[in-house]
């Protein structure tokens, strides 16, 4: 692995070309914060289906298209004199010194103390939501700081998270399961939207509680079922036959070979 003093060099490189590449490049010149904001979503989202396969040459690639971008939007805040990479990089680890009291010392940042003792991370979680509620231009309240833009399985989850961190959650994790059966039951009296969303937001405070994420495993499912239904296509390929032509008990076969021969894979 490289030394911290080759890291910076690299670090220096990129701040270097982002530099010469924001003066002498059209395409690259002409970008604003607005412009570049649907592909630093695109580029986070190709990270996060790199991290859900584990490919970690393509996780290292991924994580060099979002720095990118990191560098890019602290140019650009450069050049309007509001803020530069060193103002980022300084805010974060502050951040990050504050919001660890149990790693830097009792006494956060501002002279705040923080009470309780850490022992685990369910215990760090726990001292995070307090200091977050006595950050300077932290939350406000409890769900402050959860982003509207968060795809909904994971801001339910947050959402959860930080409300059993206040002492807002089922005393027994079991106990969560007769939420979800009741959620279930209400559906099937009246299969609408609204009932659907209390049987997620039920499934997803279980996952919570047996320390499962949710998004990861439905994502997991979608890579599976992915595989088998290629599975299913490229056979019928070979046989000659299109799937639309196809009986279902047919597919059904080939899906049950492809669970078999997939399932070291899966």
């Amino acid at each position: 692995m490289s030394s911290r003093e080759e890291q910076l060099k690299a670090f220096g490189r990129l701040l270097d070309i982002m530099d010469e590449l924001r003066e002498k490049c059209p395409w690259d010149r002409k970008q604003t914060f607005d412009s570049l904001r649907q592909n630093t979503i695109e580029e986070t989202y190709e990270l996060a289906t790199a991290i859900s396969r584990h490919d970690m040459n393509e996780i290292s690639k991924e994580l060099g298209d979002v720095l990118l971008h990191v560098v890019f939007y602290a140019k650009m805040g450069s050049e309007t004199g509001d803020f530069d990479i060193a103002d980022v990089c300084n805010r974060i680890s502050d951040k990050l010194i504050f919001r660890h009291p149990h790693v830097y010392g009792e006494v956060t940042g501002d002279g705040l103390r923080v009470t309780g003792k850490v022992e685990n991370p369910d215990d760090v979680s726990k001292l995070w939501e307090q200091v977050k509620l006595k950050e300077k231009g932290g939350n406000k309240t409890v769900l402050g700081g959860i982003p509207d833009s968060l795809p909904s399985i994971v801001k339910a989850y947050r959402i959860q998270d930080k409300v059993a961190n206040v002492g807002f959650d089922w005393e027994k994790k079991e106990d969560v399961w007769a939420k979800v059966k009741e959620e279930i039951a209400e559906f099937e009296e009246d299969p609408c939207e609204a009932e659907l969303g209390d049987i997620l937001f039920a499934l997803i405070n279980a996952a919570r509680l047996y320390k499962l994420k949710p998004d990861n495993a439905l994502e997991q499912t979608n890579l599976k079922f992915i595989k088998r239904f290629n599975y299913i296509e490229q056979k019928a390929k070979e046989q000659g036959k299109d799937l639309k032509d196809m009986s279902l008990a047919e597919m059904d076969e080939l899906w049950n070979e492809a669970k078999q021969r997939l399932a070291v894979s899966d």
